[in-house]
C-alpha cells in the first residue's frame, strides 16, 4: 500500500517552514506600513484641528495672534503631544484682517526610517464690530 506524504516529494521536506521564514518578515513589515500610515493620517488631523483652533481663537475681535498660536499649541498638547512631533506653529494677523495659523511637524515613527511630515493651516477674516 503506498504511503500519503501529503502531496510533497522527499526533496520537499522543510518548504513550508522554509516559505514561512520568508514571509513572515513581509508580512509583519507590511503590517507596520499600514499602522505609520493610519498614525500618520490621524496625527494630520489632529494638526488640521489645532491650526483651525487657533485660527478661531485669532480670529477673535480684540484676540492676537499670539492667542491664536498658544491656543494651537494647548491643543497639541491635549491631543496630540505623542502624535506630532517636531512641531512649529506659526501665527500671524495681518492688517487686511485675516488671521492665519500653521501647524508643521513629522508623525510618529513606527517603521525605521520613514519620516512623514505634516502641515495644516488655517484662515479666516478677523471679526470685528461695525455699529449699526
Amino acid at each position: 500500500m503506498p504511503r500519503v506524504t501529503g502531496g510533497r516529494g522527499k526533496g520537499e521536506r522543510g518548504a513550508a517552514t522554509a516559505e514561512l521564514v520568508l514571509v513572515t518578515p513581509v508580512m509583519l513589515f507590511m503590517v507596520l506600513l499600514v499602522v505609520q500610515f493610519g498614525l500618520w493620517f490621524h496625527a494630520s488631523h489632529v494638526a488640521s484641528a489645532a491650526a483651525q483652533e487657533g485660527a478661531r481663537a485669532a480670529r477673535v475681535e480684540g484676540s492676537s495672534a499670539p492667542a491664536g498660536k498658544a491656543r494651537a499649541e494647548a491643543f497639541l498638547d491635549a491631543v496630540g503631544q505623542a502624535l506630532v512631533l517636531e512641531r512649529t506653529v506659526t501665527a500671524t494677523r495681518d492688517p487686511a484682517g485675516v488671521a492665519r495659523v500653521e501647524v508643521n511637524g513629522r508623525a510618529i515613527q513606527v517603521v525605521p526610517g520613514i519620516r512623514l511630515p505634516i502641515s495644516a493651516e488655517s484662515e479666516g477674516p478677523v471679526e470685528e464690530f461695525r455699529a449699526p
